[in-house]
C-alpha cells in the first residue's frame, strides 16, 4: 500500500476510534448522571478529539 492510499484509511480508523470514545463518554454520563450532562460531556470530548485530528492532519 503506497502512503496516499494508506492516509484516508488511518483518518478513517481514527474517526471511528473517537466516535466510539465519545459514545462510551456519553453513556457513562447517561447512566451516571451525577457526572455531568451527556449532551454537553459529549461534545467537549469530540471537540477536544477534532482538534487533535486537524492538528496532526494540518501538520503534514
Amino acid at each position: 500500500m503506497s502512503a496516499s492510499t494508506l492516509t484516508p484509511l488511518v483518518v478513517l480508523v481514527l474517526v471511528l476510534v473517537a466516535a466510539l470514545f465519545v459514545g462510551a463518554v456519553v453513556y457513562l454520563s447517561h447512566r451516571h448522571p451525577r457526572f455531568s450532562q451527556p449532551l454537553n460531556n459529549g461534545g467537549t470530548w469530540a471537540a477536544v478529539l477534532i482538534a487533535l485530528v486537524v492538528a496532526i492532519v494540518s501538520s503534514r
